[in-house]
C-alpha cells in the first residue's frame, strides 16, 4: 500500500513523500491515520535531527515519519493480534515505549513506517507488545489526537509528591487536594489543558493561580475557564499578568496569605519563570518543570536554604506513560475534561513541514492536522475572514461560532467530507 507521509531526513529537513509501505507481517497492524496534532517535541526533533535522543543517526538514508499525537482506524490485523484488535477500531498510541534495550525509541521520532504525519502506517509488533496501542471509543478523531498531550498533563499531576506528614520520609504521590496551585506561563495549549485538569480532576486545589505575560491569551483562557465556573467547583481561580511590576512574587504570595503554593507547574523553559516558581513554593512545596528546554545547558537558580529548611523540591516530567494515557482517554470519554480549547489552528498534511519548522513563531495553541487533506494551516479565528471568498471556510466559521469559537465534532465531519484530498 502506498502512503503519503512527512519524513525527517536531517536537521530542518522535512519532506512530504509518497512511497510504498512494506508488506504487513503477522505480528503487525495496518492502519489509516486521520488526525495528528503538532507538538513542540516534533519541532525539537526536526531542528535537532540525528542529534535528538529519540531520532536515529541514519535518517539521511532511512528517514523517519514524524508526529506522535495521532488517531486513526485499524484496517488489517496480523494473526498474532487478531484476538486483541479488530479492523474498524479507532486507536491512539502511547509513543513513549520505554523499551529496556532501546529506551528512547518512539513512534513519531524513531520509526520509518509509523508516525502521525502520514495517511497509512504499519504499526510494529513492539507497540502492541508494550501495550502502547490503545483503543479509542470516541466519535471524533481530534479528541484521540489530544489524548497524548493530555496524558502528559495527567503524568505531571501524578508525578508531584509531598511528605505524608512533617518529619516523615514517606511520600504521597500527586497534587495536594484542597491546596494552593500555580500554573506559570499557563495559557499556552498545554497550560490550558492543565487548567482544565486542575478544575475537574478528583484532586482539586482550593486556589488556582494562572499566570502569563500575554494579556490576549489570558483573556481567552478566562472566557473558556471562567472564574464563575471554577467557583462552582469550590475553586478560587485567579488569572495574573506577571508582566505588570506589581504582579510579581509578592503579589502571588499575597494570594496565599504568605503561605505559598503546594504545587507549582512551570510551562515555559524560561529562567525567570522557573525562579519565580521556586520563590512562591510553600512548605513541602513541589515544583514541576513541565516545559522541556531546547538548550541542553539550560539552568536556573533554586533556593537550597528552602530545600533544607522548608522541604521544597522539584520534579520534571517528559511525556506521560501508558497509564496516564488511559486516564486521559477515560476522563475525556466521561466528559470530565474537554481539551478542545488547546486547538487554535487546523491544516492538512501538506502544511506540516512549514508548520513544524516554524512552530515557535506561530501564535496560538495546538495545530491540528488532518492527514488526508490538502489545506494550508489556518487559524480558527480566521475562518470568517477567509469565508468572505470561500464558502468552505464560511461554513466552518458558522459551525465553530455556534460552539463558542472552538473546534468540534461537527466541524471535523464537515471538513473531512468537503476538503480537497491530499
Amino acid at each position: 500500500m502506498k502512503t503519503k507521509a512527512i519524513r525527517l531526513y536531517g536537521k530542518n529537513d522535512l519532506r512530504l513523500d509518497e512511497f510504498d509501505l512494506p508488506e504487513m507481517q503477522e505480528d503487525e497492524i495496518l492502519a489509516h491515520i486521520v488526525s495528528d496534532s503538532i507538538c513542540m517535541s516534533s519541532y525539537k526533533a526536526a531542528i535537532q535531527g540525528p542529534d535528538h535522543k529519540r531520532v536515529p543517526k541514519d535518517i539521511a538514508e532511512n528517514p523517519v515519519i514524524i508526529g506522535h499525537e495521532f488517531c486513526g482506524e485499524i484496517l488489517k490485523v496480523g494473526k498474532k493480534w487478531e484476538k486483541d484488535f479488530q479492523p474498524g477500531q479507532k486507536f491512539t498510541v502511547q509513543p513513549a515505549l520505554s523499551q529496556k534495550d532501546n529506551p528512547h525509541a518512539a513512534p513519531g521520532y524513531s520509526f520509518q513506517y509509523i508516525g502521525g504525519g502520514a495517511t497509512y502506517v504499519v504499526i510494529p509488533n513492539v507497540v502492541m507488545e508494550m501495550g502502547a496501542l490503545l483503543p479509542y471509543e470516541g466519535d471524533s478523531f481530534f479528541y484521540g489526537s489530544l489524548a497524548e498531550p493530555m496524558s502528559c498533563i495527567v503524568g505531571a499531576f501524578r508525578a508531584n509528591y509531598h511528605h505524608k506528614a512533617p518529619g516523615s520520609y514517606e511520600h504521597e504521590m500527586g497534587v495536594i487536594d484542597g491546596g494552593n496551585m500555580a500554573i506559570l506561563a499557563g495559557v499556552g495549549p498545554m497550560g490550558l489543558g492543565a487548567i482544565d485538569y486542575a478544575l475537574h480532576n478528583e484532586r482539586k486545589p482550593k486556589l488556582l493561580v494562572v499566570t502569563d505575560i500575554d494579556e490576549e491569551r489570558l483573556a481567552r483562557a478566562a472566557t473558556i475557564y471562567t472564574v464563575e465556573d471554577a467557583a462552582k467547583n469550590g475553586i478560587k481561580l485567579v488569572y495574573v499578568n506577571t508582566s505588570s511590576p506589581d504582579k510579581g512574587v509578592d503579589y502571588l504570595m499575597s494570594l496565599t496569605d504568605g503561605k505559598g503554593y503546594n504545587d507549582v507547574f512551570v510551562f515555559a523553559p524560561v529562567k525567570p519563570v522557573v525562579e519565580m516558581g521556586d520563590q512562591i513554593l510553600g512548605y513541602d512545596g513541589c515544583l514541576n518543570f513541565f516545559a522541556g528546554p531546547n538548550d541542553p545547558k539550560f539552568t536556573a537558580s533554586f533556593n537550597f536554604y528552602n530545600v533544607h529548611y522548608s522541604s521544597t523540591h522539584i520534579v520534571g516530567t517528559s511525556g506521560g506513560n501508558t497509564e496516564d494515557l488511559k486516564i486521559a482517554l477515560d476522563a475525556m470519554s466521561r466528559g470530565q475534561v474537554n481539551p478542545v480549547s488547546m486547538i487554535t489552528h487546523v491544516g492538512g498534511l501538506n502544511s506540516v513541514p512549514e508548520t513544524t519548522l516554524n512552530l515557535p513563531n506561530i501564535p496560538g495553541g495546538k495545530k491540528l492536522i488532518y492527514t488526508n487533506i490538502d489545506m494550508e494551516l489556518t487559524a480558527i479565528a480566521d475562518f470568517r475572514e477567509k469565508g468572505k471568498n470561500d464558502p468552505f471556510f464560511a461554513k466552518l466559521a458558522d459551525i465553530v461560532e455556534q460552539n463558542k469559537g472552538l473546534w468540534c465534532a461537527e466541524a471535523e465531519k464537515y471538513l473531512l467530507a468537503n476538503s480537497k484530498p491530499i
